[in-house]
């Protein structure tokens, strides 16, 4: 049974950081890619970042593009999204997901596989 689970959310002040993890288990992720995606209240979801297990290839939306950094341990299974200069708008709950079509577009979440079930992160102005 494939399983992903995020930790790191939190509340935080406008400028401070964290750091997100998102362990996987239950299969090899060697061909995939895996992603993270936030939601904030009454909004849909929408793509942050997305890495290839293969090649280490990155992507990112606009928005956290110079703040955000994803990152991964394929020894550990567990993917990173380090997350800097926070603003009020990152609020959200944040989600990893897994594709097994990574030359998809990978922006868009119905192309993923196999999701987290969330960690809340809510930045203070």
């Amino acid at each position: 049974q494939v399983q992903l689970v995020e930790s790191g959310g939190g509340l935080v002040q406008a400028g401070g950081s964290l750091r997100l993890s998102c362990a996987a288990s239950g299969r090899t992720f060697r061909n995939y890619a895996m992603g993270w995606f936030r939601q904030a209240p009454g909004k849909e979801r929408e793509f942050v970042a997305a890495i290839r297990w293969s090649g280490g290839i990155t992507y990112y939306t606009d928005s956290v593009k110079g703040r955000f950094t994803i990152s991964g341990d394929y020894a550990k299974n567990t993917t990173y999204l380090q997350m800097n200069s926070l603003k009020p708008e990152d609020t959200a709950v944040y989600y990893c997901a897994a594709t097994s079509r990574p030359e998809t577009y990978i922006g868009f979440p119905g192309v993923y596989d196999y999701w987290g079930q969330g960690t809340q992160v809510t930045v203070s102005s």
